[in-house]
């Protein structure tokens, strides 16, 4: 029994997509004390940018015309997919970067779809799998907010894990996480607090089906 956690802020200390993933995590290990959680933590050890790219035309080279370079970003896919496959559950806590998701995360997808477990016009190798996304945002993106629409990245995630990758996902989503160190949302802190014991209370929530699911 393990978990798969990929983590996508740029932060460590202060970011609070990781606060959260971690009481999932924490739930996770509270029923599987034993089980191993491999980590991934793409914010800070990214995968370059040109990594998908390359993966992707050596997909249509033959194996010995490719580069060495294609080899190696082969070598990489293959890699991040194995992490998906062996593990039992998967965890993702990626936060909402300029209003769109992070570059880290979507090379990261861009990549995991070059390998043929993955790719389209296959049953991807997670069909099925439990899932959480834990994604939270700056501001404030519900409906009838002058941002509402703005969040371009909580559905296209969705897309992916839910119905590309056909995980069994659940979705955990924090708003208003600037309001505690921006002066201009002094104003809507208590609201920040709400919604953060709210997101909280998911988590916990999420991580305990995680655990369960995967159990059976």
């Amino acid at each position: 029994m393990s978990l798969f956690r990929l983590d996508a802020s740029i932060r460590v200390e202060g970011s609070h997509s990781r606060a959260i993933a971690d009481i999932v995590e924490q739930e996770w290990r509270s029923t599987h004390p034993h089980s191993p959680v491999v980590t991934r933590h793409i914010g800070i050890d990214p995968i370059p940018a040109t990594t998908w790219g390359t993966a992707a035309f050596a997909g249509y080279t033959p194996e010995a015309d490719r580069t060495d370079e294609q080899r190696e970003a082969i070598a990489l896919a293959t890699a991040e997919v194995d992490g998906l496959v062996e593990a039992d559950a998967l965890l993702f806590a990626v936060p909402l970067y300029n209003f769109g998701v992070s570059q880290h995360f979507k090379t990261w997808v861009d990549l995991v779809i070059t390998d043929p477990r993955m790719g389209p016009g296959t049953t991807p190798a997670t069909k099925g799998k439990p899932a959480v996304l834990v994604t939270v945002r700056g501001g404030g993106y519900g409906a009838g907010t002058p941002r509402e629409g703005w969040d371009h990245a909580t559905g296209w995630m969705r897309r992916i894990l839910a119905d590309v990758w056909e995980m069994d996902l659940r979705v955990v989503e924090s708003e208003l996480t600037l309001a505690e160190t921006t002066p201009a949302m002094e104003s809507l802190r208590d609201l920040a607090k709400d919604l953060r014991a709210s997101a909280e209370e998911s988590a916990r929530e999420h991580g305990k089906n995680l655990a369960a699911d995967a159990s059976v």
